[in-house]
C-alpha cells in the first residue's frame, strides 16, 4: 500500500455486508460510496429515508452495479433503534462491518431524546451503544468482522463523562456536551475492544476521527465561529471524501487491530492522509470506561453477548 493511504487502497469488499449509520450525507455518504464501489453490499441506515434514497441514487450513478439498500434508523429513539436492529438482523444474518458514523454536533439549546437523554449523548453514544449490542450476535461468528466507531478531536475539548449530570440538567454547555459524547464514543470502542479480546471473538472494534472536515455537522457551530469556519474552510478543512478516509482505513485495512484509532496525519490531526493516532489519556482510562459501559447498559436496557 502507498505511504499516503487513499481510496484506492481499500481492498476488494465483494461478499461483505456493511451497515453505515448516517450515510445520506457527509462522511457517512463518502464511506458508503467507497465501500459500494469496492464491491460491498451497503445498508444506508438513516433517519430520513428520502434523503437516504437520494444518496443511494447518487452512488448508483457512480457505480451502476452497487448493491445498496436504505433502512430507517433514528438513533435518538431506543424504540427506533430496536426496530431497526430487529429488521437489519433478520435481513442480514451475517454482518461484516458496522460503522457507527451518524451524529449531532453543538445543538444550540438543551434538547432531549425520546427517552429523556441529552440529545448529543443520547444520539451519538447511547443510540450507537444500543444498536451495536443488538447487532453484535450477527457480527461475532463472522471472521474479520469489525465495529468502527467515529469519534472526534472534540473528545479532548472540555470533555469529561459527567456521571452526575449526563443529561445536562444543570448548566448546559453545548461544546462540553458534544465533547462528552465523543469521549464516550472512544471509551465505548476501547472497552468493546477489550471485551471482544477477552472473549476470543472474531470481531474487532476500531475507532476513527475525521479531523476537521467540511460537512453539514458544522452548521451548528456557534456564531461567529460558524462564519469564520465558512470563510476559512477551504484553507483549514479537508473535503468530506478525505475526512472519511480514517473511517475507511479503520474498516478495511488488513493490518488494523482491535483498539486502533485512526485520524489524519497532518499537523494537529486536522487534515491529511489517515494513520494510527493516539487519543487523550482520559479516553484510555479503563475504570471510567467500565463505569460508562455499566451505565450505558442500564440506560439502554441492552446487554452485550460478550
Amino acid at each position: 500500500m502507498s505511504s499516503k493511504w487513499t481510496e484506492s487502497d481499500v481492498p476488494d469488499q465483494s461478499g461483505r455486508l456493511a451497515i453505515v449509520t448516517g450515510a445520506n450525507s457527509g462522511l457517512g455518504y463518502e464511506t458508503a460510496r467507497v465501500l459500494a464501489g469496492a464491491g460491498a453490499t451497503v445498508v444506508l441506515a438513516v433517519r430520513n429515508t428520502d434523503k437516504g434514497e437520494a444518496a443511494a441514487a447518487k452512488i448508483r450513478e457512480l457505480h451502476p452495479n452497487a448493491q445498496l439498500s436504505v433502512r430507517r434508523l433514528d438513533l435518538s429513539s431506543l424504540d427506533s433503534v430496536r426496530a431497526s436492529a430487529d429488521q437489519l438482523g433478520a435481513e442480514h444474518p451475517r454482518i461484516d462491518l458496522l460503522i457507527n458514523n451518524a451524529g449531532l454536533m453543538y445543538t444550540p439549546s438543551r434538547e432531549l431524546t425520546a427517552d429523556g437523554f441529552e440529545m448529543q449523548f443520547g444520539t451519538n453514544h447511547l443510540g450507537h451503544f444500543a444498536l451495536t449490542g443488538l447487532l453484535l450476535p450477527n457480527l461475532l461468528p463472522v471472521r474479520g468482522s469489525r465495529v468502527v466507531v467515529v469519534s472526534s478531536m472534540a473528545h479532548n475539548i472540555r470533555a469529561a463523562i459527567h456521571f452526575d449530570n449526563l443529561a445536562w440538567e444543570h448548566g448546559y454547555d453545548r461544546i462540553a456536551a458534544y465533547g462528552q459524547s465523543k469521549l464516550a464514543n472512544l471509551m465505548f470502542a476501547y472497552e468493546l475492544s477489550r471485551k471482544l479480546a477477552a472473549a476470543d471473538a472474531e470481531t474487532i472494534a476500531v475507532a476513527a476521527h475525521p479531523g476537521m472536515s467540511d460537512t453539514e455537522l458544522f452548521r451548528e457551530l456557534p456564531f461567529p465561529v460558524s462564519l469564520g469556519f465558512k470563510l476559512t474552510a477551504p484553507l483549514i478543512a479537508q473535503k468530506a471524501a478525505d475526512g472519511a478516509l480514517p473511517t475507511l482505513r479503520a474498516a478495511t485495512d488488513p493490518n488494523a487491530v482491535s483498539g486502533d484509532y485512526y485520524g489524519p496525519a497532518g499537523l494537529g490531526e486536522v487534515k491529511g492522509p489517515p494513520r494510527r493516532v493516539r487519543s487523550s489519556r482520559q479516553s484510555r482510562d479503563e475504570d471510567i470506561a467500565a463505569r460508562l459501559w455499566t451505565v450505558s447498559e442500564e440506560l439502554t436496557g441492552v446487554s452485550y453477548p460478550v
